[in-house]
């Protein structure tokens, strides 16, 4: 079983990136998705989640208009859509994928099973 991310990489601020996640092991269609990220020093945080069935979604504020999470069920592959990069977009961005996830659960560090190693985002101003 294995989430690994690729697509990082340096960009100027306003630029864009997609994030992919190619899972193996396992079949994405019944997982609840997320992709995280974290800054040196600080905790991981949840930015783009969404259910098995993309009945319930979740975005921080931050990235709101601007990040897109989406999956390829086809391809067991997740995506992280990120346009208008800001500088303080800048963390290493992890995928994440959950069997049994609620609401509240998917938003959470421990709420996913299974997790992808991080991917460097580095927006430069």
């Amino acid at each position: 079983v294995q989430l690994q991310a690729f697509g990082g990489g340096l960009v100027q601020t306003g630029g864009s990136l997609r994030l992919s996640c190619a899972a193996s092991g396992f079949t994405l269609d019944s997982y609840a998705i997320g992709w995280f990220r974290q800054i040196p020093g600080k905790e991981r945080e949840g930015v783009s989640c969404i259910s098995s069935n993309g009945g319930s979604t979740y975005q921080i504020d931050s990235v709101k208009g601007r990040f897109t999470i989406s999956r390829d069920n086809a391809k067991n592959t997740l995506y992280l859509q990120m346009n208008d990069l800001k500088p303080e977009d800048t963390a290493v961005y992890y995928c994440a994928a959950a069997q049994w996830a609620t609401t509240e659960t998917m938003t959470r560090n421990d709420g996913y099973d299974y997790w992808g190693k991080g991917t460097q985002v580095t927006v430069s101003s």
